[in-house]
């Protein structure tokens, strides 16, 4: 008898910044790959190709055996914003009419984009996705849990830019999903958070986190009063000045800030120019006031769903010092971030939406993992891959790789499958010893070329984690900043940042079994489980996501060393 084909479903995040894809085998998420890991562009725009040929090859499929695409976007939800609200026209004419017409735009390039993938996939049904929807699904997927809130917060998600939802999976595998809450654009704390960031000199939709650590060395007193009339709260949320943040267009071109935010705070500032005290203090009025509204945020979810854990989805969901300040409150008892909280991460929520469509079931395989990605186990490496470098097979590289470390060596970690989201999370990594008074100067001054004030994160052995941090869950993905022990403070002041804080990253062996070894193994050594984890990068560039970038990462910049796999590439 012939065995049923398998349903065949492919999750897209396509022609916007972080392109990504994920496979669905009968309902079953099998694999999934941001786009810049592939193409060595960071950011990458186009249509993950690279993503989806790898996705398919593994699998071996074709474009033409894929039943189902879903998007991550709906162009029909983009029309709400073309009509212009009384107000806005009345305020801001001219504005308002850009802002219409750039919406009217976008939602016509949105519905050529998926004539575009039903050109590429001519035997699927092509699934227009709501943003925030595709958002808190994989939100909730990620979670592993059966009932929660769910959080979303980003710039914009079609008009959508906050929701609030609550999600129960029933013990036959069913799904409800109510979407209790939204507020719609102006009213967006991922854009208020942009336009500063590009405002400071840094680059919107890749740098916000830079001025979050920036914003540890500042006084928000300065500007809080300017913070606070530009993101009130209200009883449903909270509603954002256009007086002193510009009304939203659609295009790259249009200023974000307007003359009066200037005035009441500083000119924008240069790339090429010095970092001073009012950027210190601009930067430290918009994260407390960020921090304020997400837990504003966090309060009316957990009032909507009533459940002890709150997932948190959307870009701004990676301001790790946000999330830490909701756990600190104790607003729910477990706080859940997906280790692919961006944009990126809707390629999985899509494909799960479209399984949920058809089937009425979540679909699985979302729950506690993220290395998703391509591994590369079997490569064939030359004893000299390129230039300089000399490789040789390494039998207990555990063991190695933290005598290394300990001995104050920088190591960059290629190993296993590639983790999803922003953070690298040990399988692309740079490790490095807290023990080294020196090291943070060094990574930020030799190897990661970026701001000294930036922190680096630690990795921790979760049986001992709350020997140095103070946490009350896992933090598998690196998804929160949260105060140091003293016993951090005192033994490995290298990893605590300006404010006190750490954004930590909990190990255990059944999620990662070669990094709970070397961890092992550096405490054997040094008495110390923690380590520092950066990403497998240099500023500018992307997570290194094959085994060239890798070796091209080793050759640039300042890492002694790179276990790629079980080789030892160094110089001779």
């Amino acid at each position: 008898m012939t065995e049923p084909m398998p349903h065949v479903l492919l999750g897209l995040c396509a022609f916007t910044h972080d392109s990504a894809a994920a496979l669905l085998i009968d309902g079953h998420l099998v694999g999934f790959a941001e786009e810049e890991r592939l193409s060595g562009i960071k950011h990458d725009r186009a249509m993950p190709r690279h993503a989806v040929d790898w996705l398919l090859a593994k699998h071996s499929l074709s474009a033409a055996d894929v039943d189902d695409v879903a998007y991550n976007f709906d162009p029909a939800r983009y029309l709400p914003a073309v009509l212009p609200a009384p107000a806005q026209l009345l305020a801001r004419p001219r504005r308002a009419a850009q802002r219409s017409r750039s919406f009217l735009k976008v939602a016509a390039r949105t519905l050529r984009r998926l004539g575009e993938l039903r050109r590429c996939f001519p035997h699927a049904q092509v699934h227009a996705v709501p943003h925030h929807r595709a958002h808190g699904l994989y939100a909730f997927a990620a979670s592993g849990t059966d009932h929660a809130g769910v959080l979303i917060v980003d710039s914009l998600g079609e008009t959508e830019t906050t929701t609030i939802a609550e999600a129960r999976r029933y013990p036959d595998g069913s799904l409800h999903y109510r979407q209790h809450e939204a507020l719609t654009d102006p009213a967006s704390l991922g854009y208020v958070y942009g336009a500063v960031t590009e405002h400071l000199g840094w680059r919107r939709g890749d740098e916000e986190g830079t001025v979050m650590a920036l914003a540890a060395l500042g006084d928000p007193s300065r500007f809080r009063t300017v913070f606070t009339e530009a993101v009130r709260l209200t009883g449903c949320g909270f509603t954002v000045d256009s007086n002193l943040i510009a009304l939203r267009v659609l295009s790259g071109r249009a200023s974000r800030l307007t003359a009066e935010f200037r005035e009441r705070t500083c000119p924008p500032r240069h790339v090429d120019e010095p970092v001073t005290e009012v950027h210190r203090d601009v930067a430290a009025a918009l994260q407390e006031r960020t921090e304020a509204v997400m837990l504003h945020l966090a309060h009316r979810a957990r009032q909507y769903a009533g459940a002890s854990t709150l997932c948190v989805g959307g870009g701004v969901a990676m301001n790790c010092v946000s999330i830490g300040r909701i756990a600190e409150a104790e607003v729910t008892d477990t706080m859940a971030v997906p280790p692919a909280p961006g944009d990126s991460g809707t390629a999985i929520g899509a494909a799960l939406d479209t399984w949920h469509q058809r089937t009425g079931q979540l679909g699985t395989g979302a729950e506690h993992t993220c290395y998703l990605g391509p591994a590369f186990t079997n490569m064939a490496l030359p004893e000299m891959p390129s230039h300089g470098l000399h490789a040789r097979r390494v039998p207990n590289k555990a063991r190695l790789l933290a005598e290394k470390l300990a001995d104050g060596t920088i190591v960059g970690v290629f190993i296993g499958a590639l983790e999803a989201g922003p953070r690298a999370l040990g399988h692309r990594s740079i490790l490095a010893s807290p023990l080294d008074p020196d090291v943070v100067d060094r990574l930020n001054a030799t190897v990661k070329y970026r701001e000294p004030f930036r922190p680096f994160a630690p990795v921790v052995l979760a049986d001992t984690a709350t020997e140095y941090f103070q946490l009350g869950q896992r933090a598998p993905y690196m998804s929160m900043a949260v105060p140091v022990t003293d016993q951090a403070h005192q033994q490995i002041p290298s990893i605590v940042h300006a404010n006190g804080t750490a954004r930590v990253q909990t190990v255990e062996a059944e999620q990662n079994p070669f990094l709970t070894e070397v961890l092992r193994e550096f405490a054997e050594i040094t008495g110390v489980p923690v380590l520092i984890n950066t990403s497998l990068n240099i500023k500018g560039k992307p997570i290194c996501g094959t085994p060239d970038m890798a070796l091209e990462c080793l050759a640039e910049s300042g890492i002694d060393a790179l276990l790629l796999e079980d080789r030892w590439v160094s110089a001779p």
